[in-house]
């Protein structure tokens, strides 16, 4: 092959070197372009020729000229040739896989350091430490060296396979040809050494006979191995038989017959603690027993121990519920068979399972289910919540004398006063409106929910609570009576006034609650063409609305992307609305609305759906007030301590944030009530979704009823009691206990466990953790 036929890469640029990382990447892009033949002038650039995986099964060939750096070749290819015009350094060939070496020199330390495969031919000496803990697999050729001088220090240290021949041209006679201390360690492989080299392990090595195979594949190989290094003259005076020996690993039983050999009781009685006292190094920190530790520890010496952490977690979904339901221990009821006892378990956090989890929450829970993580259908936890419409009332607790006040018969009022009614207490619930269910009766589309749900549930809450008043107006006076009668009081107003956009014509646009409440009741004409300026989920129900009363060209404009999400959204697109953002109003005309850039949105009817506000007149004298809403602690407690707030008069909210805020300031004041102090709890961690194994479960198959979800359910962080980790563990070191109440625990034997974490890595649910031993 000529100079012609390679890519020259000059090794530096500009009088500057190229650096070894820059220098790899400029040989693999020359590889990746096509290029098999490449001529590369080093300046001491590291890892030359090696892994270039980019050529696939093509051969490639590496020609090297000026100075090449440390492991040249290194993780070589079994495809790849790299010629060296000159001397190598260090770790030559190290870890080589398969490529072939040569050197028109000499080379450094380290040459085929680590190899597996592969050949390197060197055409003079080489350093200490070649050769070393060599491997050979025997699906593969083993790897060979072969040295037309001699070798450095510690050759064939800890050498485990492959085949190297050490020439000793140049050597003196009596003059160790393989330096000092070689082969020790050697547990396999084959040296041909010609010259002196008696200095090896006799430990670790030994001298065999040279046999006519061994000879006939020597001499082939120095023939190739003298062409490949341009020395063909040395031919005749290396290729005598008798100046050659073999030496080869010893086994382990002749290694065991040797008279010098101690056992590891004599070798600790007579070296180590005569050498290092009793115990040695560590013998007066020693507080354990000497003796023997196995190869595999238990009980006190394993390194890692499983933990069984059994509702120690959070499930994704339980923490992303806003009412704090727990949805894994629904499922658990339900794979228990315990149907209607998971569906009741639903009227223990909430009025409304039925109208809100069944049908208008956006499922925070199914967001975050963790069976998202391998694109799975999430657990459909709509259908338990919607089961949940003919479960009977729940018994209250015992009267407890108390007597509560909710201002607000919302969502957010009713969860309180449902919560506080279970606990024993009088509650008594003032609204103004005629009917209770705040926004969910009066403003959210009947497309939305049955009618027949919202009104069995809103009943089954009327039946809880008999003491409920109706269309009361209440002002500072009211309030302040209120306050007194009652031990405690909670303001769940909510925010009924609509926010007001300040321009021209305002006055004749619509507010999306008055319309909507109109739309419901029957009493709206918004005509053919409609412009809702607000496209969050209350503007897109404005728009579901108008389309069932006739409207045909729907516009929704916002300042920014629409904040819209979920059904809402979806529902007002099949109803071919349309978004345009970002859009300015300049004013409202009786053609429609007027747009900064000066074009006109033709409308019959104008919709304003940009969000209310509190309406805060009767209590702004007696509580404190920021930025329009009710200032309140962590625990929803204002600047008097008999009144709460919570809801949308403290902070714009889903319907499901107004609930658990109602379910939490219940459990609040009913502690205090009870003459306790508040609890305080730290947030319980969630697990981590990467400790849930979904590997058990069916990818494809989507849940279709109530018992398909409870199987479906990975049952995050509590245990589903599958036995998986008893039947997994090699050791027999786990065993389930019954407990008192039909419940049960697993325990593992710590003088049967090793550690291993197979417990860990086969639960489904994640209960099982592998963590530090305590330090002995």
């Amino acid at each position: 092959m000529t100079h012609d036929d390679f890519i020259y890469i000059p090794g530096r640029r500009e009088e500057k070197r190229i650096p070894s990382r820059v220098l790899e990447e400029i040989i693999h892009q020359q590889i990746r372009g096509g290029h098999r033949n490449l001529e590369i002038e080093a300046f001491g650039q590291h890892g030359i020729g090696g892994r270039l995986w980019d050529a696939g099964t093509d051969a490639v060939n590496i020609r090297i000229i000026g100075h090449s750096g440390q492991r040249t070749g290194s993780l070589g290819n079994a495809n790849t040739c790299i010629e060296i015009l000159g001397p190598a350094s260090d770790d030559l060939g190290w870890l080589n896989a398969g490529a072939r070496i040569v050197v028109h020199g000499h080379a450094s330390n380290g040459v085929m350091n680590g190899a597996a495969q592969g050949q390197v031919f060197v055409g003079g000496s080489i350093g200490a430490r070649g050769m070393t803990m060599t491997k050979h697999n025997p699906r593969f050729d083993p790897p060979e060296l072969w040295v037309t001088g001699t070798a450095g220090d510690y050759f064939g240290e800890f050498m485990a396979g492959g085949i190297a021949v050490v020439c000793g041209h140049g050597s003196q006679p009596g003059d160790q040809v393989l330096g000092y201390r070689p082969l020790v360690g050697m547990v396999g492989g084959k040296v041909f050494v010609r010259g002196n080299a008696q200095g090896f392990s006799k430990k670790d090595a030994k001298q065999v006979a040279l046999t006519d195979d061994d000879w006939q594949w020597l001499e082939t190989g120095l023939e190739r191995f003298l062409k490949k290094v341009g020395r063909m003259d040395l031919l005749a005076a290396l290729a005598v038989r008798p100046e050659w020996m073999l030496l080869t690993a010893k086994s382990p039983h002749e290694k065991a017959d040797s008279p010098n050999r101690l056992d590891m009781s004599s070798f600790r009685r007579q070296v180590w603690d005569r050498e290092l006292g009793a115990g040695g190094l560590i013998g007066d920190l020693q507080e354990t027993m000497p003796g023997t530790i196995p190869v595999i520890t238990k009980g006190d010496l394993r390194r890692y121990i499983p933990v069984w952490e059994q509702g120690k977690y959070l499930s994704p979904c339980q923490a992303a519920c806003p009412t704090g339901i727990p949805v894994q221990d629904r499922w658990y009821m339900v794979r228990a068979d315990n149907v209607d006892e998971a569906v009741a378990m639903g009227l223990t956090h909430t009025p409304f399972p039925a109208t809100v989890c069944g049908y208008l929450c956006p499922s925070p829970c199914m967001v975050a289910c963790t069976r998202h993580q391998e694109g799975m259908t999430p657990v459909n936890v709509r259908d338990l919540g919607r089961a949940g419409e003919q479960v009977p009332l729940p018994e209250p607790d015992d009267a407890t004398g108390r007597k509560m006040a909710v201002i607000g018969a919302g969502p957010g009022g009713l969860s309180a006063a449902w919560h506080l009614t279970l606990k024993g207490h009088a509650v008594t619930v003032f609204d103004t409106g005629s009917d209770i269910g705040g926004k969910i009766a009066s403003v959210i589309p009947g497309s939305r929910i049955p009618e027949q749900t919202l009104k069995t549930e809103l009943d089954r809450i009327k039946a809880l609570i008999p003491d409920i008043r109706l269309e009361q107006s209440i002002d500072a006076d009211t309030f302040a009576k209120i306050r007194e009668e009652y031990d405690f009081t909670i303001v769940a107003a909510g925010a009924k006034k609509p926010r007001r956009l300040p321009v021209p014509g305002i006055e004749r646009a619509v507010f999306a609650n008055a319309f909507l409440s109109q739309a419901k009741a029957g009493n709206a004409g918004p005509g053919r063409q409609v412009v809702i300026i607000g496209a969050g989920n209350v503007g897109c129900d404005v728009a579901t609305e108008a389309h069932r009363l006739g409207a045909r060209e729907i516009t929704l404009i916002d300042v920014q992307r629409p904040a819209a999400f979920g059904r809402e959204l979806d529902d007002a697109k099949k109803c071919g609305a349309k978004f345009q953002w970002p859009v300015f109003t300049r004013k409202i005309t009786e053609q429609g609305v007027m747009l900064e850039t000066g074009d006109l949105l033709p409308a019959d009817t104008v919709v304003v759906a940009i969000g209310d506000v509190p309406d805060l007149d009767f209590i702004q004298s007696h509580l404190a007030v920021d930025n329009g809403f009710v200032t309140v602690d962590r625990i929803n407690r204002t600047s008097d301590p008999k009144v709460f707030a919570i809801g949308d008069v403290v902070a714009p909210g889903l319907i499901t944030d107004a609930i658990g805020a109602g379910k939490r300031t219940a459990r609040v004041i009913h502690q205090i009530a009870s003459g306790n102090d508040v609890q305080e709890t730290a947030p319980q961690p969630v697990v981590d979704k990467s400790r849930i194994h979904l590997a058990y479960y069916d990818p494809v198959n989507v849940p279709a009823d109530l018992a398909a979800c409870g199987d479906a359910c990975a049952s995050c962080g509590k245990c589903r009691d599958c036995g998986i980790c008893v039947a997994i563990c090699p050791e027999g070191a786990i065993e389930r206990n019954d407990l008192e109440n039909d419940g049960f625990e697993y325990r593992v034997d710590a003088d049967k466990c090793i550690g291993c974490g197979f417990c860990k890595g086969a639960c489904p649910c994640g209960i099982w953790d592998l963590i530090p031993n305590t330090p002995l």
